[in-house]
């Protein structure tokens, strides 16, 4: 594997300019705790230290791995040196104090720096929303000298959702961490973004374009390809993208277990086999951070404890008539939905964000303690839910990083909490555990919670403290800024996307070939002639003249006819969608999920052997387009060159379903939320059988070298806790 170095983002700084720079700029001060040797440099009597793009730096130390030194680099504030080394001046006074001193334990700076802070200061810290820069600003400045996120609340943890090119992301990075470094302590930036590696109905979005995040299948095509290798490869690459553009924390990723076909968030997860899920979870983590939380690190957030797939007719709790998660079958919340989250403890997740909706007690006994006599659980947001958040995953399971709340789920969507004011909302989620709250960027409700005595500042202090040791561990007191010009290089790099191409070709999933019509090896096509469709095809086939244009370019030999009577053969591409924010779950093809001509399909498929490509977000119905086709395949978040490689034989196909395709509506109806398909309480018959007689039950898949493929891996009846995960420690 391939991998991009970190300190190639800083060779813009000659040698002789950095001795230049190391010489201090003003008469060495002597500090309050004796260290005689104490200089200080003052980077406003500085030049920028070369051609770095990073227009916001003014100073800067290089590494030194003998001695331990950090890159160091400062906009705003001073650099002190002691016994020859060099430190951030975090608050300006001149003095090398604890928490600016990378040489002390992490805690240590951690508690000193908590007792220099205001309840201003911390209650500002434990909040986090979107922050949106100003769109091209003819100056350069991405961000306001006076933010009201920044500068007015004191909030230091930001969601960035755009999707510009690397270097302005870096460049607006670099400017939220120079007003930051402006205020009374220089307490830095987190920067979070959800994933922005791979196609997405509802959230980060990108596509293959250049100056872009290397692009890879979605999550649920890691699944299919069932490669942990992959996963880890990928998200080792991926940290160097996000690293090079500043943006230091994950959304992401997804460890909800899809037992619900019908919600819209299952394009996000890694299917519904928990063992699949824990592997993907934990390797997704351990690439993003490495073993433990550093410099070189982007922090993961696992989402959504404990486990947003358990729902009832695919309803969300993003709003109110999702509000619940429904437990039908005895035991399997920790049968089917923890065991990915357990992997993720393992991993040494930074953090965990609960999920908007509240435990039923109409759920048969999940194992846990009751909440009371007569209540198996307090009926409130998990977010809000002590039993859940202190006794459960901290308790039991033995996490010992920070809970991030989901947006607006201490907020608009506290279910359960909706008759208590937002001070008593805030609260409820701080004591329940809650150390981060997501969507509110009002402090005064924390401030006004410790004033009224529903909260105390020592607990106050204990959130505070866990987000302090992601920011310490992540390097950012040191060094929080970037080179925009390396972000562009690093996802430049041939050779990445190489291996993502590699990826796409592994997570398309072949589940039907009649006759063996695929591959169209070129024998094949020495006379052939292949009608392409794309649906939905977009204002007069925009889609569609897009879709052949990438067939033509990537591989001249095809022979492409626009006229349905001249074809061999046709292949068709469908992409049904459906979004959460509908708050209308859906899973037929047709009008409703954007497919306006299933007769146009099926046309084409009665008139020449048709290859029918499904974009699987969800677990499709294809009752219709489905008994036609000549060849059937399932790609999810694929690009369109691998599906071509796929199909002309270049790449054998070996991807396996990561969900079961449900045989019609009325199985679905007749399902269990709460549990796999291949779960022992299941319907057998639940799955969709082709004219040929193959069930695409979860795991089925063929390739070119077989007849038929085995309807499920040998691991699929596996649940529980996976090897890896071990026994976590008690905190």
């Amino acid at each position: 594997m391939v991998l991009v170095s970190k300190k190639g983002r800083k060779k813009f700084l000659t040698s002789t300019l950095a001795l230049l720079l190391l010489v201090p700029a003003i008469a060495p001060q002597v500090s309050a705790n004796g260290n005689d040797d104490l200089g200080y440099v003052d980077p406003t009597e500085n030049t920028s230290p070369g051609n770095s793009g990073a227009d916001t730096i003014t100073y800067r130390v290089q590494a030194d791995p003998n001695t331990g030194q950090p890159e160091i680099e400062v906009a705003k504030k001073g650099v002190i040196t002691v016994d020859g080394l060099k430190f951030r001046d975090a608050n300006g006074n001149r003095e090398l104090d604890p928490y600016e001193d990378w040489r002390r334990p992490v805690d240590e700076r951690v508690d000193d720096l908590v007792s220099r802070m205001n309840l201003e200061e911390k209650a500002g810290l434990m909040l986090i929303n979107t922050h949106t820069p100003i769109a091209n600003p003819e100056d350069g400045k991405y961000v306001e000298e006076h933010d009201r996120l920044i500068v007015q609340n004191q909030m230091r943890y930001v969601i960035f959702r755009q999707t510009p090119t690397l270097d302005v992301i870096a460049k607006y990075t670099n400017q939220l961490q120079s007003l930051a470094e402006k205020s009374r302590l220089g307490i830095p930036v987190v920067v979070t973004s959800n994933p922005r590696n791979h196609a997405s109905t509802d959230y980060t979005n990108i596509a293959a374009s250049e100056g872009q995040h290397s692009f890879w299948p979605g999550p649920l095509g890691f699944a299919a390809a069932g490669d942990t290798d992959a996963i880890k490869e990928f998200s080792e690459i991926a940290k160097e993208e996000w690293r090079a553009a500043g943006i230091r924390k994950v959304y992401g990723y997804t460890a909800d277990i899809a037992t619900d076909p019908l919600w819209a968030r299952i394009e996000d997860t890694f299917g519904e086999d928990p063992e699949v899920a824990s592997d993907m979870i934990y390797n997704v983590i351990k690439g993003f951070q490495g073993d433990e939380l550093g410099p070189d690190s982007v922090a993961i957030t696992v989402k959504h404890f404990p486990g947003g797939g358990a729902r009832d007719k695919g309803l969300d709790p993003h709003f109110v008539e999702g509000r619940f998660n429904p437990y039908p079958t005895e035991g399997s919340m920790l049968k089917y939905h923890i065991p990915p989250f357990e992997a993720a403890i393992e991993a040494n997740v930074s953090s965990i964000m609960p999920y908007y909706a509240y435990p039923s007690n109409d759920s048969a006994d999940q194992g846990l303690p009751w909440y009371s006599e007569d209540q198996q659980f307090e009926e409130v947001g998990f977010a809000l839910n002590k039993a859940i958040l202190e006794d459960f995953l901290r308790g039991q399971l033995g996490f010992k990083g920070y809970v991030n709340s989901d947006t607006g789920a201490v907020g608009r969507n506290a279910w359960g909490a909706e008759d208590l004011t937002p001070v008593e909302k805030m609260a409820k989620a701080v004591n329940a555990g809650t150390d981060i709250i997501s969507g509110s960027s009002d402090p005064t409700l924390i401030i006004d919670a410790v004033e009224q005595g529903l909260l105390t500042e020592e607990k106050v202090d204990q959130s505070v403290s866990r987000l302090l040791r992601e920011m310490m561990q992540l390097g950012l007191f040191e060094d929080p800024y970037v080179d925009p010009q390396h972000a562009l290089d690093v996802v430049a790099n041939p050779e990445v996307q190489e291996l993502a191409d590699e990826a796409h070709l592994k997570s398309v999933v072949l589940l039907r070939n009649d006759q063996n019509v695929l591959p169209l090896k070129d024998a094949k096509m020495k006379n052939a002639k292949l009608y392409v469709e794309l649906f939905p095809g977009g204002t007069d086939g925009a889609n569609t003249k897009g879709l052949i244009e990438k067939i033509q370019k990537h591989d001249p030999s095809i022979s492409i006819t626009d006229h349905l009577e001249e074809a061999t053969h046709a292949y068709i591409y469908v992409k049904p969608v459906q979004s959460n924010w509908d708050n209308n779950p859906r899973i037929t093809i047709g009008p409703e999920t954007g497919i306006a001509n299933v007769d146009r399909m099926i046309e084409i498929q009665k008139t020449v052997p048709t290859i029918t490509a499904v974009n699987m977000t969800n677990p499709w119905v294809l009752d219709q387009i489905e008994p036609n086709a000549a060849a059937f395949i399932a790609t999810f978040g694929t690009k369109d060159e691998a599906i071509v490689d796929v199909i002309r034989g270049t790449f054998n196909p070996t991807g396996k379903l990561p969900f079961a395709l449900p045989a019609s509506m009325e199985a679905v109806d007749n399902g269990i939320g709460d549990i796999p398909s291949f779960a022992p309480e299941a319907d057998p018959s639940y799955a969709y059988v082709n004219p040929s007689g193959d069930a695409y039950a979860y795991g089925f898949g063929l390739s070119y070298h077989q007849g038929k493929a085995i309807g499920k891996p040998d691991h699929a009846v596996k649940t529980g806790k996976p090897a890896h995960a071990g026994n976590p420690s008690k905190e």
